[in-house]
């Protein structure tokens, strides 16, 4: 019997290693564990008691009280959330994933320690999202998750700098449907909503330890490596904004426009990074909105020419990826803006 064959949808889904899906990740945890945090020790006290005392230790404890027959009235909708759920379950669990390899793998106590809280927090969303996911018949089954999927190589400091950006534009993303739907009441279709605000503020402390380690060793953030956090920066915004738009069903159920509020997140998570990125990007340009706008086009494109099959469009698929590859590079070498703020780590969301 096949693999395919004996998992369900959900978890079908998350096993994928579509361009676009969420991936588990592996690192040098040797050089990793070379990592001094004696210049950032004071603040990192402070924030190792902040994950000892574990303030949100019961309230992913919570019942879910839900008709899942509700969501059978509009099964666009229905598609849209799942698929949410679906890749923001398989997004905490690589977190968690990834964070119990390190604190197994590294000599450093700090980073272990560390490691150990953040794969706590995440294990919790994970497990939280999959009860969500099996009141409505479709639980992810995150032990074949584990074991199966796809594992893909990130040098540590790429892991610090897509880490960080994936822990920030979550609680950006997230703090603006809380407040979004906090509003606008009538818009809350499912009460997982109500979650939001203190699930959030776990991914901003997460995205404040990988800001810690980056300041600890200020060579992460100079010279060639500033290209390489543009080169995140721009992946991780783009990869959101076509992933937004594929779910129409959902933004329209949530009383928002998806570009709108992809812009607000780019806004936030921006603002934020200026606390140890040297630069953001200029979201406002004309022409960098245009590229996000070719690169959904493309996107969609690509995606009808997979679903039509044949060898023809095999290729002509390969061409519009290659048309995505050129937008992404104009895109890059956009100029960004010099973060003029002082290194500093927020201490609580500002936002």
């Amino acid at each position: 019997m096949t693999q395919a064959t004996t998992v369900n949808d959900s978890t079908q889904q998350a096993l994928e290693n579509r361009l676009l899906a969420p991936r588990f990740y592996r690192t040098d945890y040797k050089a990793l564990s070379t990592l001094d945090v004696t210049s950032v020790r004071e603040e990192w006290d402070v924030m190792m008691a902040n994950f000892a005392a574990d303030t949100n230790r019961a309230h992913f404890k919570q019942s879910i009280e839900f008709d899942p027959a509700s969501l059978d009235v509009d099964p666009e909708l229905k598609r849209d959330f799942l698929d949410l759920l679906v890749s923001s379950i398989t997004a905490e669990y690589s977190g968690c994933v990834l964070y119990q390899e390190i604190e197994k793998n590294v000599e450093n106590q700090d980073i272990a320690k560390l490691m150990r809280y953040m794969a706590r927090d995440e294990s919790r969303h994970a497990g939280f999202i999959n009860r969500a996911l099996k009141q409505l018949g479709v639980a992810v089954d995150l032990s074949v998750l584990k074991q199966t999927k796809e594992y893909h190589y990130f040098r540590p400091k790429f892991i610090y700098y897509a880490t960080y950006l994936s822990e920030k534009i979550g609680y950006a993303r997230y703090i603006t449907i809380y407040r979004h739907l906090q509003r606008n009441p009538e818009n809350q279709f499912h009460p997982i909503f109500n979650w939001f605000e203190r699930w959030c503020n776990d991914e901003f402390a997460h995205g404040e330890a990988f800001a810690l380690m980056m300041r600890s060793d200020p060579r992460l953030l100079r010279g060639h490596n500033k290209l390489w956090i543009r080169f995140f920066l721009l992946a991780v915004y783009s990869t959101m904004y076509v992933r937004d738009h594929s779910r129409p069903k959902l933004y329209e159920a949530f009383g928002m426009d998806p570009t709108a509020f992809d812009y607000r997140v780019f806004e936030i998570t921006s603002e934020i990074s200026k606390q140890v990125f040297p630069m953001t990007l200029d979201t406002d340009n004309p022409k960098f909105r245009a590229g996000m706008e070719r690169l959904l086009a493309l996107s969609e494109r690509a995606e009808e020419l997979h679903a039509q099959g044949g060898v023809l469009n095999k290729i002509r698929r390969l061409g519009v990826m290659a048309q995505s590859g050129l937008t992404f590079a104009r895109l890059y070498f956009l100029p960004t803006l010099p973060n003029t703020l002082p290194e500093q780590v927020c201490t609580s969301p500002a936002w």
